[in-house]
Protein backbone atom coordinates (compact mmCIF):
# COMPACT_ATOMS: atom_id res chain seq x y z
CA UNK A 1 0.00 0.00 0.00
CA UNK A 2 1.65 3.49 -0.81
CA UNK A 3 2.16 5.62 2.36
CA UNK A 4 -1.22 8.61 2.84
CA UNK A 5 1.99 11.83 3.51
CA UNK A 6 0.86 14.88 1.92
CA UNK A 7 2.99 14.17 -1.55
CA UNK A 8 0.57 11.47 -2.22
CA UNK A 9 -2.67 12.94 -0.85
CA UNK A 10 -1.64 16.21 -3.27
CA UNK A 11 -1.38 13.61 -6.38
CA UNK A 12 -4.78 12.05 -5.61
CA UNK A 13 -6.78 15.13 -5.43
CA UNK A 14 -4.88 16.65 -8.86
CA UNK A 15 -5.26 13.37 -10.66
CA UNK A 16 -9.34 13.14 -9.37
CA UNK A 17 -9.57 16.89 -10.60
CA UNK A 18 -7.96 16.43 -13.78
CA UNK A 19 -10.29 13.57 -14.45
CA UNK A 20 -13.11 15.65 -13.56
CA UNK A 21 -12.33 18.28 -15.91
CA UNK A 22 -11.45 16.00 -18.27
CA UNK A 23 -14.98 13.96 -18.16
CA UNK A 24 -16.57 17.64 -18.01
CA UNK A 25 -15.23 18.27 -21.47
CA UNK A 26 -15.92 15.24 -23.18
CA UNK A 27 -20.02 15.35 -21.92
CA UNK A 28 -20.45 19.16 -22.48
CA UNK A 29 -18.42 19.93 -25.96
CA UNK A 30 -17.13 16.84 -27.48
CA UNK A 31 -20.18 14.64 -27.43
CA UNK A 32 -23.53 17.11 -28.23
CA UNK A 33 -20.57 18.97 -31.06
CA UNK A 34 -19.81 15.13 -32.82
CA UNK A 35 -16.13 15.53 -32.13
CA UNK A 36 -14.36 12.15 -31.60
CA UNK A 37 -11.89 11.30 -29.36
CA UNK A 38 -8.69 8.43 -29.34
CA UNK A 39 -8.16 5.53 -27.22
CA UNK A 40 -10.89 4.36 -24.58
CA UNK A 41 -12.74 7.67 -24.44
CA UNK A 42 -13.01 7.34 -28.34
CA UNK A 43 -14.14 3.64 -27.93
CA UNK A 44 -17.18 5.07 -25.26
CA UNK A 45 -17.82 7.82 -27.72
CA UNK A 46 -18.43 5.08 -30.68
CA UNK A 47 -20.74 2.72 -28.08
CA UNK A 48 -22.50 6.01 -26.74
CA UNK A 49 -23.99 6.56 -30.27
CA UNK A 50 -24.45 3.14 -31.81
CA UNK A 51 -25.74 1.52 -28.56
CA UNK A 52 -26.51 4.56 -26.20
CA UNK A 53 -23.72 2.67 -23.43
CA UNK A 54 -22.91 5.35 -20.54
CA UNK A 55 -19.66 6.25 -21.24
CA UNK A 56 -18.74 6.04 -17.44
CA UNK A 57 -19.72 2.68 -17.86
CA UNK A 58 -18.30 1.60 -20.86
CA UNK A 59 -14.79 3.21 -19.84
CA UNK A 60 -14.82 1.17 -15.99
CA UNK A 61 -15.91 -1.94 -18.22
CA UNK A 62 -12.98 -1.55 -21.14
CA UNK A 63 -10.20 -0.67 -18.87
CA UNK A 64 -10.47 -3.49 -16.57
CA UNK A 65 -8.49 -6.11 -18.55
CA UNK A 66 -5.74 -3.14 -19.43
CA UNK A 67 -5.13 -3.01 -15.54
CA UNK A 68 -5.07 -6.71 -15.19
CA UNK A 69 -2.90 -6.91 -18.11
CA UNK A 70 -0.39 -3.71 -17.04
CA UNK A 71 -0.10 -5.55 -13.22
CA UNK A 72 3.30 -7.75 -14.29
CA UNK A 73 4.95 -4.75 -16.03
CA UNK A 74 4.03 -1.44 -14.25
CA UNK A 75 5.16 -0.19 -10.27
CA UNK A 76 2.70 0.32 -7.54
CA UNK A 77 2.52 3.73 -7.56
CA UNK A 78 2.23 4.01 -11.35
CA UNK A 79 -0.68 0.78 -11.06
CA UNK A 80 -2.26 2.52 -8.00
CA UNK A 81 -2.32 5.45 -9.88
CA UNK A 82 -3.87 4.44 -13.20
CA UNK A 83 -6.55 2.37 -10.70
CA UNK A 84 -7.36 5.55 -9.29
CA UNK A 85 -7.42 7.89 -12.49
CA UNK A 86 -9.71 5.01 -14.34
CA UNK A 87 -12.07 4.87 -11.54
CA UNK A 88 -12.00 9.10 -11.41
CA UNK A 89 -12.85 9.43 -14.88
CA UNK A 90 -15.71 6.71 -15.16
CA UNK A 91 -17.43 8.28 -12.20
CA UNK A 92 -17.29 11.62 -13.73
CA UNK A 93 -18.66 10.71 -17.38
CA UNK A 94 -21.50 9.20 -15.33
CA UNK A 95 -21.76 12.22 -12.69
CA UNK A 96 -21.68 14.99 -15.24
CA UNK A 97 -24.50 13.13 -17.29
CA UNK A 98 -26.56 12.79 -14.00
CA UNK A 99 -26.41 16.29 -12.92
CA UNK A 100 -29.39 18.64 -14.51
CA UNK A 101 -27.28 21.66 -14.21
CA UNK A 102 -24.78 20.30 -16.51
CA UNK A 103 -25.71 21.53 -20.08
CA UNK A 104 -24.48 20.89 -22.88
CA UNK A 105 -22.59 23.05 -25.30
CA UNK A 106 -24.42 22.60 -28.81
CA UNK A 107 -21.61 24.48 -31.02
CA UNK A 108 -22.28 23.02 -34.13
CA UNK A 109 -22.94 26.40 -35.81
CA UNK A 110 -18.96 26.66 -35.28
CA UNK A 111 -17.59 23.73 -35.58
CA UNK A 112 -13.86 25.86 -34.92
CA UNK A 113 -14.94 27.04 -31.60
CA UNK A 114 -16.06 23.64 -30.81
CA UNK A 115 -12.59 21.75 -31.04
CA UNK A 116 -10.99 24.98 -29.96
CA UNK A 117 -12.61 24.89 -26.43
CA UNK A 118 -12.68 20.87 -26.63
CA UNK A 119 -8.93 20.80 -26.70
CA UNK A 120 -8.35 23.78 -23.95
CA UNK A 121 -10.56 22.03 -21.51
CA UNK A 122 -9.69 18.60 -22.07
CA UNK A 123 -5.89 19.52 -22.10
CA UNK A 124 -6.19 21.21 -19.04
CA UNK A 125 -7.71 17.85 -17.20
CA UNK A 126 -5.10 15.39 -18.91
CA UNK A 127 -2.31 18.15 -18.30
CA UNK A 128 -2.84 18.02 -14.57
CA UNK A 129 -3.38 13.91 -14.34
CA UNK A 130 0.08 13.46 -16.02
CA UNK A 131 1.33 16.59 -14.34
CA UNK A 132 0.71 14.30 -11.14
CA UNK A 133 2.31 11.50 -11.88
CA UNK A 134 -1.19 9.49 -12.83
CA UNK A 135 -2.90 8.21 -16.12
CA UNK A 136 -6.51 7.80 -17.06
CA UNK A 137 -5.84 4.45 -17.66
CA UNK A 138 -6.77 2.89 -21.28
CA UNK A 139 -4.07 3.41 -24.27
CA UNK A 140 -1.88 5.03 -21.96
CA UNK A 141 -1.41 1.18 -20.51
CA UNK A 142 -0.97 -0.14 -23.60
CA UNK A 143 1.89 1.94 -24.89
CA UNK A 144 3.65 1.79 -21.19
CA UNK A 145 3.32 -2.17 -22.01
CA UNK A 146 4.58 -2.01 -25.09
CA UNK A 147 7.59 -0.08 -24.64
CA UNK A 148 8.84 -1.54 -21.70
CA UNK A 149 8.41 -5.58 -23.81
CA UNK A 150 8.91 -4.48 -27.10
CA UNK A 151 11.02 -1.29 -26.78
CA UNK A 152 8.30 0.81 -28.78
CA UNK A 153 8.16 4.68 -28.57
CA UNK A 154 5.32 5.03 -26.10
CA UNK A 155 4.85 8.16 -27.82
CA UNK A 156 4.13 5.64 -31.41
CA UNK A 157 1.89 3.68 -29.87
CA UNK A 158 -0.25 6.24 -28.44
CA UNK A 159 -0.84 7.60 -31.72
CA UNK A 160 -1.04 4.39 -33.56
CA UNK A 161 -3.90 3.37 -31.05
CA UNK A 162 -5.58 7.00 -31.20
CA UNK A 163 -5.11 6.21 -35.09
CA UNK A 164 -7.05 3.42 -34.92
CA UNK A 165 -10.42 4.46 -32.59
CA UNK A 166 -10.05 7.73 -34.86
CA UNK A 167 -10.71 5.91 -38.28
CA UNK A 168 -13.14 4.02 -36.35
CA UNK A 169 -15.10 6.72 -35.88
CA UNK A 170 -15.73 7.61 -39.17
CA UNK A 171 -18.45 4.80 -39.20
CA UNK A 172 -20.56 7.65 -37.41
CA UNK A 173 -18.87 10.71 -38.14
CA UNK A 174 -18.28 12.77 -41.85
CA UNK A 175 -14.90 13.80 -42.89
CA UNK A 176 -15.87 17.40 -41.61
CA UNK A 177 -16.10 16.66 -37.90
CA UNK A 178 -13.02 14.28 -38.09
CA UNK A 179 -10.35 17.01 -38.87
CA UNK A 180 -11.83 19.56 -36.66
CA UNK A 181 -11.46 16.47 -34.13
CA UNK A 182 -7.97 16.28 -35.51
CA UNK A 183 -7.97 20.43 -34.57
CA UNK A 184 -8.51 19.55 -31.03
CA UNK A 185 -6.32 16.79 -30.49
CA UNK A 186 -3.81 19.32 -31.58
CA UNK A 187 -4.67 22.04 -29.06
CA UNK A 188 -4.99 19.16 -26.86
CA UNK A 189 -1.66 18.56 -27.03
CA UNK A 190 -0.65 21.62 -26.79
CA UNK A 191 -2.39 22.76 -23.71
CA UNK A 192 -1.65 19.62 -21.86
CA UNK A 193 2.43 20.21 -22.38
CA UNK A 194 1.74 23.71 -20.97
CA UNK A 195 0.27 22.63 -18.01
CA UNK A 196 2.86 19.21 -17.74
CA UNK A 197 5.92 21.29 -18.49
CA UNK A 198 4.99 24.26 -16.57
CA UNK A 199 3.03 27.64 -17.43
CA UNK A 200 6.14 30.05 -17.85
CA UNK A 201 9.85 29.16 -20.30
CA UNK A 202 12.83 30.39 -18.55
CA UNK A 203 16.16 30.44 -20.48
CA UNK A 204 19.22 28.78 -19.88
CA UNK A 205 22.74 30.36 -20.96
CA UNK A 206 25.89 28.33 -21.60
CA UNK A 207 28.63 31.29 -21.34
CA UNK A 208 31.70 30.27 -22.46
CA UNK A 209 34.33 32.86 -22.19
CA UNK A 210 38.02 33.34 -20.78
CA UNK A 211 36.63 36.48 -18.27
CA UNK A 212 34.52 34.09 -16.81
CA UNK A 213 34.84 35.82 -13.16
CA UNK A 214 34.14 39.05 -14.45
CA UNK A 215 30.67 37.93 -16.67
CA UNK A 216 29.89 36.05 -13.66
CA UNK A 217 30.27 39.04 -11.11
CA UNK A 218 28.45 41.04 -13.41
CA UNK A 219 25.95 39.28 -13.37
CA UNK A 220 25.48 38.61 -9.62
CA UNK A 221 25.33 42.46 -9.28
CA UNK A 222 23.31 43.88 -12.50
CA UNK A 223 20.77 40.91 -12.51
CA UNK A 224 21.04 39.40 -8.95
CA UNK A 225 21.22 35.39 -10.14
CA UNK A 226 23.09 32.82 -8.96
CA UNK A 227 25.10 30.84 -11.32
CA UNK A 228 27.39 27.78 -11.42
CA UNK A 229 30.79 26.91 -13.23
CA UNK A 230 31.44 23.81 -15.27
CA UNK A 231 34.72 22.64 -16.15
CA UNK A 232 34.96 21.76 -20.04
CA UNK A 233 37.60 21.03 -22.56
CA UNK A 234 38.56 22.97 -25.48
CA UNK A 235 37.58 21.24 -28.61
CA UNK A 236 41.14 22.04 -30.66
CA UNK A 237 43.37 23.70 -28.65
CA UNK A 238 42.93 20.55 -26.03
CA UNK A 239 42.72 23.64 -23.29
CA UNK A 240 40.80 23.84 -19.97
CA UNK A 241 37.71 26.10 -19.87
CA UNK A 242 35.20 27.63 -17.82
CA UNK A 243 31.40 27.59 -18.58
CA UNK A 244 29.15 29.71 -16.86
CA UNK A 245 25.12 28.20 -16.66
CA UNK A 246 22.59 30.86 -15.43
CA UNK A 247 18.56 30.40 -15.63
CA UNK A 248 17.05 33.65 -16.38
CA UNK A 249 13.41 34.81 -17.11
CA UNK A 250 13.01 35.75 -20.93
CA UNK A 251 12.48 39.72 -20.42
CA UNK A 252 16.39 39.79 -18.84
CA UNK A 253 17.77 38.26 -22.41
CA UNK A 254 18.41 41.33 -23.88
CA UNK A 255 20.32 42.88 -20.37
CA UNK A 256 22.59 39.11 -20.01
CA UNK A 257 23.53 39.45 -23.74
CA UNK A 258 24.40 43.08 -23.59
CA UNK A 259 26.40 42.44 -20.35
CA UNK A 260 28.27 39.41 -21.64
CA UNK A 261 29.13 41.57 -24.51
CA UNK A 262 30.51 44.73 -22.70
CA UNK A 263 32.76 42.17 -20.95
CA UNK A 264 33.72 39.47 -23.36
CA UNK A 265 33.07 40.51 -27.37
CA UNK A 266 33.97 37.11 -28.23
CA UNK A 267 32.40 35.22 -25.80
CA UNK A 268 30.35 31.94 -27.27
CA UNK A 269 26.77 32.08 -25.76
CA UNK A 270 24.04 29.44 -26.02
CA UNK A 271 20.75 30.01 -25.30
CA UNK A 272 18.35 27.09 -24.51
CA UNK A 273 14.27 27.18 -23.25
CA UNK A 274 13.73 26.10 -20.14
CA UNK A 275 10.19 24.97 -19.06
CA UNK A 276 10.59 24.87 -15.25
CA UNK A 277 13.26 25.60 -12.86
CA UNK A 278 13.08 24.05 -9.36
CA UNK A 279 15.15 23.82 -6.07
CA UNK A 280 16.78 26.28 -4.03
CA UNK A 281 18.45 29.44 -5.39
CA UNK A 282 15.90 30.44 -8.22
CA UNK A 283 12.99 32.28 -8.64
CA UNK A 284 11.58 34.87 -10.81
CA UNK A 285 11.14 37.35 -7.45
CA UNK A 286 14.33 39.44 -7.58
CA UNK A 287 15.65 40.97 -4.54
CA UNK A 288 14.67 44.60 -3.67
CA UNK A 289 18.08 46.94 -2.97
CA UNK A 290 18.77 49.89 -1.90
CA UNK A 291 19.31 52.92 -4.41
CA UNK A 292 22.62 53.31 -3.62
CA UNK A 293 23.50 49.49 -3.39
CA UNK A 294 24.38 47.22 -5.95
CA UNK A 295 24.15 49.83 -8.90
Amino acid sequence: MLKLNKSTVIDIFMIALGCAIYGLSLEIISVPNKLADGGISGISLILRHFWNINMGLSTLVLNIPLIILGYRFMGKRLLTYTIWGTLCLSFFLWFWRSIPIIKQLDLEHDLFLSAISAGVLSGIGLGLVFRYNGTSGGTDIIARICQIKFGISSGKMLLFCDAVVLFASLSYLDLKHMMYTLLASFVLSRVMDTIQQGAYSARGLLIISDKYEQIGKMIDLKLDRGFTHFKALGGYKQDNKRVIYVVVSPREIAAIKQLIRQEDPNAFVSIIEVHEALGEGFTYKQKRHHLLIRK
